[in-house]
């Protein structure tokens, strides 16, 4: 077996590698150039999964008030998707002259990204019932007219850690619940992984201090322009490459610094 085959296949040896992702981006601190900030990044992984001819089915989604979008959540399937996308797990900072203020002066805007491997068998995540609080609720469309006349979007708290997924598409009740217990299992795994814990009963709840100041990478587009990844080091200056979906060498670089470790 050569090095380079070697190498990639130790690039994807991670307990869930080959698993589908559920990614939810969230605005964070910024104001509108957060929510546009948000709406970029969406933009961003929804044209790299078209490139690499990923299938993609948006979950859920809460449009900004003025513009972008406060979060967004969808899942992404095909080979290797967690793999990929697992290094995008963090905050994501933008520096950049605002369109959104009349003295286009510089601004800084963060986004969470978060990654999740989809887990869909119930028994590789053993959740107990009596763990959970299940409240079922209207969806509300845009300008607060209801998307329907039933309580189908469904809201499910996991009470030990906190953990809370919410899901108001125009399915069912049925489909929104098995959904947001797809989401729930997916993100307790990736709890497990990041706390390596053997049993769901030992897990805190999520480290949520998106502490902005804990960027994994930096989209700089003035006064010059880069993207750098912190945990990598790999940064590139072609930013319009990359916010157009050409994240294949950010996301080689991070598989690959994590093979030296």
């Amino acid at each position: 077996i050569s090095f380079t085959a070697l190498k990639a296949e130790l690039k994807f040896a991670g307990p869930y590698d080959d698993h589908d992702a559920i990614v939810t981006i969230s605005a964070g601190a910024g104001g509108v150039d957060a929510m546009d900030w948000a709406e970029m990044l969406e933009r961003m992984y929804l044209r790299w999964a078209e490139q690499q001819k990923y299938k993609v089915d948006i979950i859920d989604r809460s449009a900004g008030d003025e513009a972008g979008l406060k979060s967004c959540t969808f899942e992404v399937s095909g080979k290797f998707v967690y793999a990929y996308l697992k290094g995008e797990h963090g905050v994501h900072r933008l520096v950049r002259l605002s369109p959104f203020n009349s003295d286009n002066l510089r601004q800084t805007s963060f986004a969470k990204v978060e990654v999740v491997p989809v887990i869909d068998t119930p028994e590789t995540i053993e959740i107990d019932e009596q763990d959970l609080k299940v409240d079922v609720y209207r969806s509300g469309g845009k300008g607060g007219q209801s998307v329907n006349t039933t309580d189908s979007a469904v809201r499910i708290t996991h009470i030990p850690t906190g953990i809370v997924v919410a899901i108001q598409n125009e399915r069912s009740q049925l489909q929104n619940r098995e959904k947001a217990m797809t989401i729930l299992r997916s993100k307790l795994a990736q709890l497990q992984l990041e706390q390596h814990k053997e049993k769901v009963s030992e897990l805190k709840g999520p480290n949520e201090q998106a502490a902005w100041g804990n960027q994994i990478r930096n989209y700089v587009l003035h006064p010059y322009k880069m993207v750098k990844d912190s945990r990598s080091g790999y940064e590139t200056a072609d930013t319009e490459g990359v916010l157009a979906g050409n994240l294949m060498p950010l996301m080689n670089a991070y598989l690959e610094s994590h093979l030296s470790n």
